[in-house]
């Protein structure tokens, strides 16, 4: 019998459960028909933020930024490219700390950009300052772990 994981849709907020070995093979939210791993970054509400990282069995690798930050918008195609590279291994989202300022206090961010790693229902590592991919993508490859 093939493990699940649970996925929360970044876009309606339906928490759904795929075959750990389908997830590379594109499952869509089983409401609103987005794909739940398909390597793009979604952009997060403090609501949306709270659910997927409580919730999502794959890791979840949130950007805490702002939009008048330099090197939080320098980051963001790195973000962008390393989302791609980890594709269903791992999801990227990013929050806007200025929209949403929240999440700063209740995270604890005291710099951006800050990237949060999330599995499982918790917190499982952070990294302060803008990265390329590579490193991006190694941080959330050291980190995390796959789901059964």
């Amino acid at each position: 019998m093939t493990a699940n994981v649970k996925l929360v849709c970044l876009e309606c907020g339906t928490t759904n459960r795929a075959p750990a070995d389908r997830v590379g093979a594109g499952p869509k939210c089983g409401t609103c028909g987005t794909k739940l791993a398909d390597g793009k970054v979604r952009a997060l509400d403090a609501a949306m933020l709270d659910k997927a990282a409580r919730t999502d069995d794959l890791p979840l690798l949130v950007d805490f930024w702002a939009p008048w930050c330099g090197p939080c918008r320098m980051m963001a195609p790195q973000f962008a490219q390393a989302a791609q590279a980890l594709g269903p291994k791992a999801r990227l989202a990013k929050i806007d700390t200025q929209d949403h300022p929240q999440v700063s206090t209740k995270y604890n961010i005291r710099g951006i950009p800050a990237l949060i790693l999330f599995q499982n229902g918790r917190e499982v590592a952070r990294l302060a300052g803008a990265r390329p991919a590579a490193e991006i993508e190694a941080f959330v490859r050291q980190h995390s772990r796959q789901p059964a």
